[in-house]
């Protein structure tokens, strides 16, 4: 697995856990037994040039306004599920890990995360997810931290 693999290379501690088949970062939360607020949810943009990945509690939707303010980047829109499958070929579709760094990605950290002592994530597969501290993520990914999530 991919994630195992860079988070291995990179010294952080990390707990691996399978569970049933979830679609959403919301039933990945039941699942794994955490609030929502403890998933880490990527949302990938495509910015004029590149993309981005923004990464928010599964709870929240990403604000498209915010997120395009926080990047610079006016004419931002979510990606398609076509760019989603070229960037993650090594993913299930929708079950990307948040971890922009390993991808290439820029990424910006909905300020909202910053409660939490642990983050909990898809590992690449709706069956697998990471739980790892939060501080260990953000020293990996390091991340932009603005307020970019809505509701």
């Amino acid at each position: 697995m991919k994630l195992e693999t860079f988070l291995q290379q990179q010294g952080v501690g990390y707990e691996k856990h399978a569970h049933p088949v979830t679609y959403t970062s919301q039933h990945l939360a039941q699942a794994e037994h955490v609030p929502g607020y403890a998933v880490a949810k990527p949302v990938i943009v495509r910015c004029n040039s590149h993309f981005a990945m923004c990464v928010l509690p599964a709870p929240k939707h990403l604000d498209l306004a915010r997120a395009a303010e926080a990047l610079h980047e006016p004419g931002l829109r979510m990606a398609t599920e076509s760019e989603m499958s070229d960037l993650f070929p090594d993913c299930e579709l929708g079950a990307e890990p948040p971890v922009g760094k390993m991808y290439g990605l820029p990424t910006v950290m909905d300020q909202e995360l910053k409660n939490n002592e642990y983050l909990v994530m898809q590992a690449g597969t709706h069956t697998d997810a990471i739980r790892m501290r939060r501080e260990d993520w953000e020293r990996v990914c390091q991340p932009q931290v603005a307020t970019i999530a809505a509701g």
